[in-house]
C-alpha cells in the first residue's frame, strides 16, 4: 500500500501577490459637471467616491481678470488602484478639453496602508461575485 501524499503542483494561482497599491485622487471640477466626472469614474472600476462642495477665496477682481466668473467647486475624492491612475487622467484631459467649461484639476496622494481583506476588496473592486 503506498501512503505517499500526491505531489502539489505550483501555479501562478498558488503564490501570494502582492495587493495592488491604492491612492485617493481628488478632482476639483465645476460644481454643475461633477455628475459627469463621477460617472467616467464608475468607468474605471471606481467604487469609493465623496463630494464636497466648495467655493473659491480669490477677490472678485482677480477672479474677474483670470476668467473665473463662477467659483463654485466640486472636490471629488475616489479610491483608485494605482494602475488606473494614468487611464483616468488621460479621459479627464480629453473631457476638459470636449465640453463647455470642462475646466478642473487633479491630482493624487498615495495610501500608505488599509486594514482589513474585505475593505481592500470593496475599495478595488475585487470582492466575490
Amino acid at each position: 500500500m503506498n501512503n505517499k501524499k500526491p505531489k502539489k503542483i505550483i501555479t501562478k494561482s498558488n503564490f501570494l501577490t502582492a495587493p495592488k497599491k491604492l491612492k485617493i485622487l481628488v478632482s476639483i471640477v465645476e460644481r454643475s459637471k461633477a455628475a459627469f466626472y463621477l460617472d467616467v469614474l464608475e468607468g474605471y472600476d471606481v467604487n469609493f467616491q465623496t463630494i464636497m462642495y466648495g467655493k473659491g477665496t480669490a477677490p472678485t477682481e482677480i477672479s474677474h481678470y483670470l476668467g473665473l466668473l463662477d467659483d463654485s467647486k466640486a472636490v471629488i475624492f475616489s479610491i483608485v488602484a494605482e494602475d488606473r491612475i494614468n487611464e483616468i487622467l488621460q479621459a479627464y484631459e480629453e473631457k476638459y478639453f470636449k465640453i463647455k467649461h470642462g475646466k478642473g484639476i487633479a491630482f493624487t496622494i498615495p495610501i500608505s496602508s488599509i486594514i482589513g481583506v474585505m475593505i481592500y476588496q470593496f475599495l478595488t473592486n475585487k470582492g466575490e461575485k
